[in-house]
């Protein structure tokens, strides 16, 4: 009887958990400590294309995840931007990504019809199929990489193609972190003599990029690039 009650205990722990852990839900303690929510599962509520007013067709809500989807036409796609700009934060989410898959997670941008692109002045932790997408070549192009600044295979640890990846990045007054499935994969300050050493050793040296990083506040992007991504959890709280 004793080890009956220890199996069907077991059983309700896990249950609760699983309960706890529904996909784009906050639990009670979440809430009191200033989670909320950037995507509820449903709809595209909160976000927009970047420069645009609404969120574009490849752009999709599928089974509870949000889902680029590169077949739909050209002109509904682009990356997607929050509404809201962040400045001190902790954001978490959960991304996997097709065979030969890229993307990636921009933050700080400014969106002003002045700038192009959200990479123009955001920082990026990039999303890749490490094995098989083309931009693997350089190792801080790896998942989870301070985008063609810093990181390396040491810390480049996403889960195989088709499974979910889990993420952290906190920015509080210019330091950032980045963690990756629990690795941590990058720490400094952003406009520290480090990191502008790295961004003279990378492709935002170049005079298109004048305006880079150079506002630790802004929107929060998903990248449109090759393949197929999908996104849910995804939560921040403000610091």
């Amino acid at each position: 009887m004793k080890k009956i009650l220890i199996v069907f205990t077991a059983l309700a722990l896990l249950c609760s958990a699983a309960m706890a852990q529904k996909p784009n839900t906050l639990t009670k303690k979440e809430k009191e400590e200033g989670w909320k929510l950037l995507f509820d599962g449903k709809t595209t509520d909160g976000w927009h294309t970047y420069l645009k007013d609404s969120v574009g067709s490849k752009w999709q809500v599928k089974d509870g995840t949000l889902t680029f989807d590169p077949s739909q036409p050209k002109e509904g796609g682009g990356d997607i931007v929050t509404d809201e700009e962040y400045e001190n934060f902790e954001l978490a989410l959960e991304w996997k990504i097709s065979k030969g898959g890229n993307s990636g997670i921009i933050f700080d941008i400014q969106e002003d019809p002045k700038f192009g692109a959200t990479y123009l002045t955001g920082p990026e932790m990039q999303v890749l199929d490490n094995i098989n997408a083309e931009d693997n070549k350089k190792e801080n192009h790896l998942a989870g990489c301070l985008y063609d600044m810093a990181g390396d295979a040491s810390v480049s640890k996403p889960k195989p193609v088709g499974e979910w990846n889990q993420v952290r990045i906190i920015q509080d007054e210019g330091k950032l972190t980045f963690w990756l499935n629990g690795i941590k994969t990058f720490e400094g300050q952003i406009g520290s003599e480090e990191w502008n050493n790295m961004v003279a050793n990378s492709k935002f040296s170049n005079k298109a990029f004048s305006n880079f990083a150079k506002v630790a506040k802004g929107k929060i992007a998903l990248q449109e690039h090759p393949g197929s991504s999908q996104w849910r959890n995804i939560k921040i709280r403000v610091l």
